[in-house]
């Protein structure tokens, strides 16, 4: 699918593209954005001969090393940027390819991302400030970095009711609280790696920027702020969660322990009774007690109270 975006009254808006493919590129061609989602192989065709290179692989946007995901060739400045995304309820990250050019704006990604919706949604309402692409490429960065933002305060919304039901709750369910432990440390590990990915693009925009644009260093500045205070939120998350994991498992252990500690407790004291009665069940001529007429009963009382002396001794020394 492709969208495209032109700069009217300084800001952004979207273009209708022609339902007939043939007629695409003449309003391509005066976009100021065209966003690419999974293009089909014509699409990609109509973008190349445009920008008059290849659209990067799925496997190249997808490359860790600094190297592949910022640099500048004949075709522009390449920007490969992690953003989040969701998918079957847990967070992931998707990697969108951005590529520079002095009159315009291309993004390549495999899919629907909440980033760009929003960004959508604003440009409608006449919000998004887009004179040139570096302005709509930066605005593009600072949206993600709010919305990371709100996913951080979402994560400790959800952190503190995990909170309560480990330490304040009775009977809680100790294992559903570190499943729910588990998920939130997954999606603050990729929110954080969205952020230290987004950091080093805006550093690279910088070097490129150099002495020209100085609003715009700026604002590049200023999300990189922002961006370290959300590092230490995420720092804050991971050791929260920590805690919140460690105390989930040791009030497991105590649980344990206490149903282990019953049995033992149980074990002692059946213990003296079964020897008694494993005496009086041997076979043996000369056992006097076989003969008394009290023998049943006194063997009866001797086995009660050998199995209540050790629990009251127990219950004496604070062990019950």
């Amino acid at each position: 699918m492709l969208r495209a975006f032109t700069s009217k009254n300084g800001c952004l808006s979207e273009l209708r593209l022609p339902e007939n493919a043939s007629e695409r590129p003449d309003s391509l061609n005066v976009a100021l954005w065209i966003d690419a989602i999974d293009p089909s192989p014509e699409e990609r065709s109509q973008i190349e001969r445009i920008i008059n290179a290849e659209l990067p692989d799925v496997d190249d946007v997808e490359e860790i090393e600094a190297s592949a995901r910022f640099f500048e060739d004949q075709q522009g400045l390449h920007i490969h940027s992690l953003f989040l995304a969701q998918e079957e309820g847990r967070h992931i990250t998707s990697t969108v390819a951005f590529i520079l050019q002095p009159q315009r704006l291309i993004t390549f990604r495999e899919e629907e991302l909440a980033d760009f919706r929003l960004l959508r949604m604003r440009a409608r309402h006449g919000q998004i400030p887009a004179s040139d692409p570096m302005t709509l490429l930066v605005t593009i960065l600072e949206q993600k970095v709010e919305n990371l933002a709100d996913t951080i305060e979402d994560l400790h919304r959800r952190l503190e009711d995990v909170s309560v039901m480990v330490l304040e709750e009775e009977n809680a369910d100790l294992e559903e609280a570190i499943d729910r432990l588990a998920k939130i440390e997954n999606s603050n590990g990729r929110i954080r790696l969205c952020l230290m990915d987004t950091q080093r693009a805006l550093g690279y925009l910088l070097r490129q920027l150099k002495n020209s644009n100085p609003e715009l260093q700026e604002n590049c500045r200023e999300t990189m702020r922002d961006i370290e205070t959300l590092m230490s939120h995420t720092t804050f998350v991971f050791e929260k969660v920590n805690f919140l994991m460690d105390s989930a498992q040791g009030f497991i252990n105590i649980q344990q322990n206490q149903i282990i500690k019953i049995f033992s407790i149980a074990a002692v004291v059946f213990l003296p009774p079964t020897l008694v009665a494993s005496i009086y069940g041997m076979n043996f001529d000369h056992m006097p007690e076989l003969h008394w007429e009290l023998g049943y009963p006194l063997a009866l009382l001797m086995m009660v109270i050998s199995g209540i002396a050790p629990y009251l001794y127990f219950k004496r020394k604070g062990w019950l």
